[in-house]
């Protein structure tokens, strides 16, 4: 069984100056080898979205944004939880070339997050999104930026170890793929965070694709929104956290829907009012071009490649008093 937060014997390997010196490090590494690695121009990106766009992320479908009205305009805009959506009309708006993309650093609020360990009510992620052809909607593309995307966190870890050698990087140089029915088969008698937390610790870095899709009990691993990602042809990007001896979740990603795609999946929804947004719109008048996107979590990501304890080590959020209390008897000092 994985170990949580209060059953590690936890001493952070990189003081409060050290880790700001690091965290630095690390983003600034890893997104100019990403942007190398996928083509991407860096774009400004915005904070709010129209409420009657259609372009925020709905994740789930359950979790609620924050929303303000701007009185000079009369109208009603809410804050990103991401720009999954926003990303693939700015293909097309700043007139970017087939095969080629954009990547911006997204800042959000998600207040029906439940804050722990590794979730934050304010998250930070690269948004990255690349123009594909009709062609490229397949499994073997999917897969062939997935390992760009995987060979960029790989080297990270190498860069991080050789400034930092206290820091042993526990990363296999390849990534391995399985679909949600392969691990439902492979461990039936598990939950679905348990077969992630197993597959990991076995593989070292996962690709869990078809996520949406359902599995036996007809529901899915994962629950997807149903207007950006095919759910055939998404997945995330997962890791094993020796220090939690379990599977840490470093990107979500996927091709996005085709109008075909974008139908059915809202058909299964029960979206289907959803069609006459701006965004569907979009998609189904071929205002925006076919393209693959997702996101990468930069504080997951430093929490990972530093070995904290505490996604509040690497970010600055806001936490419980009486539990940032208690965390400091176990050496895990919150920023």
């Amino acid at each position: 069984m994985k170990k949580t937060i209060y059953q590690i014997e936890y001493q952070s390997k990189l003081d409060v100056y050290q880790t700001q010196r690091a965290i630095k490090f690390v983003k600034d590494f890893f997104e100019k080898e990403l942007a190398k690695k996928l083509d991407l121009l860096r774009v400004s990106a915005p904070l709010f979205v129209s409420s009657k766009s259609g372009l925020n992320d709905g994740l789930s479908g359950k979790e609620k944004p924050i929303n303000f009205e701007i009185p000079e305009l009369n109208e009603e805009v809410e804050i990103v939880h991401s720009l999954a959506k926003w990303k693939r009309m700015a293909l097309s708006k700043y007139d970017i070339y087939l095969h080629k993309g954009i990547y911006t650093d997204m800042n959000a609020i998600r207040k029906d997050e439940v804050p722990d360990f590794i979730h934050s009510i304010y998250v930070d992620q690269w948004d990255w999104e690349k123009s594909i052809s009709e062609e490229d909607r397949s499994y073997s593309y999917l897969k062939r930026i997935v390992r760009r995307i995987y060979s960029s966190i790989y080297k990270l870890s190498i860069e991080v170890e050789k400034k930092y050698p206290v820091l042993k990087s526990s990363l296999p140089k390849e990534i391995t793929f399985i679909s949600t029915k392969e691990l439902e088969k492979r461990y039936p008698n598990l939950s679905r965070k348990e077969r992630e937390d197993a597959i990991c610790k076995e593989y070292g870095a996962v690709f869990l694709y078809q996520i949406g899709e359902k599995l036996k009990d007809k529901i899915p691993h994962d629950s997807r929104a149903a207007d950006y990602d095919d759910w055939k042809l998404n997945g995330d990007i997962l890791v094993y956290y020796p220090l939690y001896d379990m599977g840490l979740e470093l990107s979500s990603m996927g091709i996005r829907v085709n109008k075909d795609r974008l139908v059915k999946q809202l058909k299964e929804k029960g979206e289907l009012d959803k069609l006459d947004n701006e965004y569907c719109q979009s998609i189904m008048n071929d205002k925006i071009p076919l393209s693959i996107g997702g996101g990468i979590g930069q504080s997951r990501l430093c929490m990972f490649m530093l070995q904290k304890a505490h996604i509040g080590e690497v970010q600055v959020s806001t936490w419980d008093k009486e539990e940032i209390e208690t965390l400091k008897k176990h050496n895990i000092y919150l920023l």
